[in-house]
């Protein structure tokens, strides 16, 4: 499976929130957030979902895959997001899996440090949830 994905019953604001710190306590930065319904409200388009998209990194990680095979950096930042399931009406995390996107690549080397980066990763999302 190309995602890995939780429940929670926190709102998406505070899940985010949740999500930095624990990310913090696991050495990954979020580099940047954004919220697709207000960047959409901006050009006119109305979307009635929660949607946030983070995208995080540990700086160890990223440095070992850019030296290894810089076509690994196709992949960086790893990507997670926050929404409101459209299903459910709960607050889903999910992450992009690194293990998935660096198999892409064929370079033992480099799914490797993906499965320690996600692995670190989804510990990181149950923490949070």
């Amino acid at each position: 499976m190309f995602a890995y994905t939780v429940e929670t019953n926190q709102s998406v604001d505070e899940a985010v929130q949740a999500l930095e710190q624990s990310l913090s306590n696991h050495k990954f930065g979020v580099l940047w957030k954004l919220d697709i319904p207000t960047k959409l409200m901006e050009k006119g388009i109305q979307l009635d979902q929660d949607f946030r998209v983070l995208e995080v990194c540990n700086p160890d990680v990223a440095k070992k895959v850019l030296t290894r095979n810089q076509k690994g950096g196709y992949f960086l930042p790893c990507k997670i997001v926050v929404y409101t399931s459209s299903e459910t009406f709960k607050t889903e995390i999910g992450l992009l899996r690194p293990t998935e996107l660096m198999g892409l690549i064929e370079d033992e080397n480099l799914e490797s440090i993906a499965e320690e980066a996600e692995k670190a990763m989804i510990q990181a999302i149950e923490e949070a949830k």
